[in-house]
């Protein structure tokens, strides 16, 4: 890279910072709307029906499309449509759902990675794309999304070992073959369990939580937690643990799993300082350790403390999903005439070069963000967030 290009950079990261900070946040649904229209972006440009993985700042290039993350947007997109009316973002989820029955692994799996980097299922982008399968069932009762959800949770039970945790067919991508954020995986067999009756997958998914506790030290801190560092798991690792022990909790009632999440969500919102910016990674002893935000992971927290207040009454949850989120609703472009692709987007991390997909735009940060938003409104107003099509 020359001087030249590395200067420009490094200024582009300035100019990131002071921005945010000079920014003035809008309604949430300005900025929802924003961010489903960079996903629909981001599904247009593959052409193929799957989302982009994720928007490239410095090649400016995007990715090929995901399909783990594509599953998760189905619902995203499905709550978003009965929210705004909006009948292409039906047509999208269903055509998203479609896609994810013709690339399914034969042993019902899903593949690993982008398009094309992977030939082999994997445990998590296989949870994920369950969800995706089942709202799609429950909006518009094609047996073939059941079919495709119990096919999936089949291959995940095959795979399970006895103690509930998964060994086998962790991500190549990351390296680590245990994990306990895979309680959102197995919040997907809970899912799956609503739709089919089948007590199987809610017994498997207990057992998988079951397991996770037991990485857990007397703070609730939970081991082998991380895509990368254990030591100091992201925010986004540990929401994703923390959403699955709650889900499964409820679902099951197992106010074990539901406490659980509880001292998860409230060591880090100990943290939470008042204008939003989450550090992105916490020590065994819920210190931060890092300076930077994972955007991602402040959106899955601020649902995660939306649940809590819907499920606890506690007021102070629900606060925490609005304070959080108007953080990060500073760092979305609204508009950028220097490169608009990234207008409606939510980076990785902030500044755009910290240590979670720097100098990206993730389509699940984005897909996060719509979510909360919808979390935030609904908790705001008295309304509905709606996690199950009724």
């Amino acid at each position: 890279m020359s001087a030249l290009q590395t200067l420009k950079l490094s200024t582009q990261v300035l100019r990131d910072k002071w921005t945010v900070s000079r920014a003035q946040a809008s309604g949430n649904r300005t900025h929802l709307d924003a961010a489903i229209a960079w996903l629909k972006r981001a599904q247009d440009i593959t052409g193929n029906d799957g989302v982009a993985q994720t928007y490239l700042v410095k090649s400016r290039r995007w990715a090929p499309s995901y399909p783990e993350t594509t599953g998760y947007i189905i619902p995203t997109f499905y709550r978003y449509a009965e929210l705004a009316g909006d009948k292409d973002a039906r047509a999208r989820a269903r055509r998203m759902a479609d896609w994810e029955i013709d690339i399914q692994h034969p042993s019902g799996g899903v593949l690993a990675g982008a398009l094309g980097d992977s030939d082999q299922p994997t445990i998590f982008n296989t949870g994920q794309v369950i969800f995706g399968w089942v709202r799609a069932f429950e909006e518009e009762g094609d047996e073939r999304y059941r079919e495709a959800a119990v096919r999936a949770s089949n291959w995940l039970l095959e795979v399970m070992d006895d103690d509930g945790c998964w060994r086998k067919f962790g991500s190549p991508m990351t390296g680590k073959q245990i994990n306990t954020y895979n309680t959102r995986s197995a919040w997907s067999l809970a899912r799956t369990y609503q739709i089919t009756g089948d007590t199987r997958f809610l017994d498997a998914a207990v057992r998988n939580c079951e397991w996770a506790l037991t990485q857990a030290n007397d703070k609730g801190w939970l081991d082998n937690n991380c895509l990368q560092d254990n030591v100091q798991p992201f925010t986004h690792t540990i929401a994703y643990a923390m959403r699955g022990l709650l889900e499964i909790g409820a679902q099951a009632g197992r106010e074990d799993l539901v406490l659980a999440a509880r001292r998860i969500g409230d060591a880090v919102l100990a943290s939470l300082p008042e204008d939003g910016r989450l550090p992105g990674r916490f020590d065994s002893s819920w210190r931060p350790t890092v300076s930077w935000s994972c955007l991602t992971g402040d959106c899955q927290l601020g649902i995660n403390w939306g649940r809590l207040f819907q499920i606890t009454g506690d007021a102070r949850y629900r606060e925490a999903t609005t304070r959080i989120l108007g953080f990060v609703k500073r760092t979305q472009k609204l508009a950028d005439a220097a490169d608009p692709a990234v207008v409606g987007g939510i980076k990785g991390s902030h500044p755009i070069n910290g240590g979670y997909h720097p100098w990206q735009y993730p389509n699940w940060a984005t897909k996060f963000y719509a979510d909360a938003l919808m979390m935030d409104t609904a908790n705001q107003e008295g309304g509905t967030y709606i996690i199950r099509k009724r």
